[in-house]
């Protein structure tokens, strides 16, 4: 059986606040376990306007304290920007506040621009010490020595799994040697999903953490009544790509009625690469579309993302998933 989670990137939509969007991802992660969805994540995103996950632990603690059973965690932790022992103190507090909850994924990149990576006093090239921080981060959260002179209290001997996320064969091959679980970020570039499954299966192996590998991708989709409908509201997602590519990055944008109207041929097709694993449609639609994609990957764990500009449609849209029977 293949699991369903969710990507939150914590939207702000045209018109509302950081303080709007926080109360969403908490409206947002009821509704998510109440509907039987296995897992949460936050993103980590700075100095943008549209989103407010900025300090991921700390929203991750207080998605945790309004939900009971489902696991929460970061989609990622972007660990150029942190020094592995600040991760794993922060990790190993949620651990210790939230027992058997807590994931930790960790993403590669920056996730801002370079002006902001000197603001966080980062270094710009830390992401080529990716690899030596993961294990400085491991070594950490690991059962300490007796005379071990610096410790993560708490975190050390903590149980919160590390996921590696990315849409990079180089952080499949790490995650696979490591023994680690994996998450192929489609819903921001779908190229070489079937050759980083492969690769990843091929060369997994086993660990403390993970005995057999587990492969999960990230899509975007967008569920409703009718595909007219869903159509409709994933062109807020299509008008955000369309300023991006314009240099107008902004808040998310209300749905538009027609979207040829809004891009042009260019931007038209760069978009629809972008999108060409995203899932849109009525309940029919997307049942279908989510049976070949199991089919043809064999994925452990789809992860749906999707920045809908009304909260009400996004929770709507998991309803309509959550209903599906996705066996084929």
């Amino acid at each position: 059986m293949t699991l369903l989670s969710i990507l939150d990137l914590c939207p702000i939509a045209e018109g509302e606040t950081p303080v709007d969007a926080l109360r969403k991802s908490r409206e947002l992660a009821q509704a998510a376990e109440r509907l039987g969805f296995h897992r949460l994540w936050v993103s980590e995103h700075h100095n943008m306007q549209g989103t407010a996950s900025a300090a991921t632990a700390v929203i991750i603690s207080h998605l945790a304290a309004v939900t009971r059973s489902m696991r929460i965690g970061s989609g990622g932790v972007m660990l150029p920007n942190h020094a592995p022992y600040a991760v794993a103190e922060q990790f190993g507090t949620l651990g210790a506040l939230y027992p058997g909850r807590i994931d930790l994924g960790l993403g590669r990149s920056p996730g801002t621009d370079q002006l902001t990576v000197r603001a966080l006093r980062r270094d710009p090239r830390a992401s080529e010490r990716f690899a030596a921080d993961l294990q400085e981060l491991q070594f950490f959260l690991g059962h300490a020595a007796a005379d071990q002179p610096v410790r993560a209290i708490p975190g050390e001997g903590s149980d919160v799994p590390i996921w590696l996320l990315g849409s990079s064969l180089s952080n499949v091959q790490l995650a696979a040697a490591a023994g680690l679980p994996f998450t192929f970020a489609a819903h921001v570039s779908p190229n070489g999903l079937m050759e980083a499954i492969q690769l990843y299966r091929a060369r997994f192996t086993p660990s403390k953490q993970l005995d057999a590998p587990h492969f999960m991708v990230c899509i975007n989709v967008f569920a409703a009544e009718t595909d007219e409908e869903a159509r409709r509201q994933f062109s807020s997602a299509q008008c955000g790509l369309v300023n991006f590519f314009r240099g107008k990055i902004g808040r998310v944008q209300p749905p538009v009625d027609d979207i040829e109207a809004v891009w042009t041929p260019q931007e038209k097709a760069m978009i629809e690469h972008m999108h060409q694993l995203t899932i849109v449609g009525s309940p029919a639609t997307v049942r279908s579309r989510f049976r070949e994609l199991i089919a043809r990957t064999k994925v452990d764990e789809i992860m749906i993302a999707g920045n809908f500009f009304d909260p009400a449609a996004r929770i709507r849209s998991l309803e309509l998933i959550s209903a599906m029977d996705l066996k084929s």
